[in-house]
């Protein structure tokens, strides 16, 4: 990246930007992935001077590079809903171009809860901050917010229609941090480039998919934003329906960004919704035991702190295939993978000797360790002719000794060039809003009662019932 740019981070005292924004942005420039001139303006309501904005991050002064980097970041004090803080925030930006001599490309990251979003575009509006500078400027706009993008089908309608009223499509970047992670971009060239895969990825050859994310910790005091959302709408509607749609796409016409999201929303819009009525029978809502009593929670809370599904997709390519996909907090280990499983057709030379359980399955690992394991079918070694499945693999750590980059520092790479591929389009969001909200719908009914489970679990034994009664079981 050659061209300045002005990274205004709203809630900039906040987790998201102290653990991912800031990090990945450090990381960027001591990596010299970064123009030469560039400002972070931290936006949040503290009153900190701009070096105490920068003794914020203390962790990282010993870093060799951290002076170097801190002497891009300026601070702006300003409440979202007043606006004396967007005022002066164009004041300091006028002063920048001034010292540039140029209009630079200004991007909004909006790293605060949903709730401020419709305030803030609101004042980037009237104070004329999403103009830029002026002279036709507004092209080099950009604005990035963080999932989730409303909380039913109505507010994110709402949410995408003030987004169009302030910016245009090409200027917006919906963030959901996974579709950046080095094995779901993989998928695409996994499937894709290598032959051997597309002829058998379909109903013929796969029996199921599971997608499972999976957290060994809980709230962790965030209980008064999670209570009310829940997992459902936190993590399934967009994480996972991202990954799900990486699996049951069809090949994009182009490996541009608009080929890709297309072939990415017209996955998600072939979901076969779960009627509220049926909600009971392929929906699993679970709580673990002592959420109630975490920190900002209400004791008759309800809030799905775990849920798992079962669906369809209504293509030609996986008509009848089953979708399982589950998430939950306070689970057994960390765990974010998919796993295409292929039916089970022991052949009649082996009928007799008998084969194992489980057949061929493709799994994708998400975190941790993130690579790509094939199950295959071999002999044991000895005189015997016994079959047993096993473990053909890679991570990336081991075959090309790095981790890749990091997710937040691909969605920054990419906000800065303007590439939109990785990011979510609002009929994407549409689409799986519509999902959700049938299952929220079925909830409020009544359809499903709220399973406890232990903390240390895999989840409630219904989860694991889901599969059972289909022959089947997580892996």
């Amino acid at each position: 990246m050659q061209s300045p740019f002005v990274f205004v981070i709203f809630g900039a005292t906040g987790d998201l930007a102290h653990n991912k924004l800031i990090p990945a942005l450090y990381t960027l420039f001591s990596n010299k992935q970064l123009p030469e001139e560039f400002y972070i303006v931290g936006f949040s309501r503290r009153p900190l001077t701009q070096e105490e904005f920068a003794d914020l991050f203390e962790e990282y002064r010993h870093k060799s590079e951290w002076k170097d980097f801190a002497k891009h970041l300026y601070y702006q004090q300003g409440n979202f809903d007043e606006s004396w803080g967007y005022e002066a925030l164009v004041e300091k930006l006028q002063k920048i171009d001034e010292q540039m001599g140029a209009c630079i490309t200004r991007i909004f990251y909006l790293a605060t809860p949903p709730e401020n979003y419709q305030t803030i575009l609101h004042y980037l509006q009237t104070t004329k901050l999403s103009e830029g500078c002026g002279q036709g400027s507004s092209k080099w706009t950009r604005i990035a917010i963080e999932k989730p993008f409303g909380k039913d089908v109505e507010t994110a309608r709402n949410l995408d229609k003030t987004l169009s009223e302030v910016f245009e499509e090409r200027q917006i970047f919906r963030v959901d941090h996974y579709l950046g992670k080095e094995t779901v971009q993989n998928i695409l060239v996994f499937r894709f480039a290598n032959s051997i895969f597309e002829p058998i990825w379909n109903n013929e050859y796969i029996d199921h998919v599971q997608i499972t994310f999976a957290e060994k910790k809980g709230i962790e005091k965030r209980g008064k934003f999670f209570d009310g959302v829940g997992m459902l709408r936190d993590v399934m509607q967009n994480h996972l329906m991202q990954l799900m749609a990486s699996i049951a796409m069809e090949m994009p016409t182009s490996f541009s960004k608009e080929g890709v999201r297309d072939a990415r929303a017209k996955a998600i819009q072939s979901i076969v919704c779960i009627e509220p009525d049926a909600v009971g029978e392929n929906v699993v809502r679970g709580q673990y035991e002592g959420y109630k009593d975490e920190k900002d929670v209400d004791p008759d809370s309800e809030t799905d702190t775990y849920v798992a599904t079962k669906f369809f997709v209504n293509t030609p390519r996986f008509a009848g295939v089953p979708f399982y996909m589950r998430a939950g907090k306070e689970l057994e280990e960390n765990k974010v993978e998919m796993s295409i499983v292929f039916k089970q057709t022991c052949h009649l030379l082996f009928k007799e000797i008998g084969c194992p359980e489980e057949g061929n399955i493709l799994t994708f690992r998400i975190q941790p360790n993130e690579g790509i394991t094939i199950k295959t079918i071999a002999k044991t070694p000895g005189s015997k002719l016994n079959l047993e499945t096993v473990n053909m693999h890679f991570t990336y750590d081991e075959q090309f000794g790095t981790k890749g980059i990091d997710a937040y520092e691909k969605v920054l790479v990419d906000i800065f060039t303007g590439d939109q591929m990785l990011f979510n389009r609002s009929d994407e969001l549409a689409s799986s809003w519509t999902f959700i909200e049938k299952i929220l719908y079925g909830w409020e009914k009544g359809m499903t009662e709220v399973f406890q489970y232990k903390k240390g679990s895999m989840g409630p034994e219904a989860a694991d019932q889901l599969m059972a009664k289909d022959g089947r079981k997580w892996l």
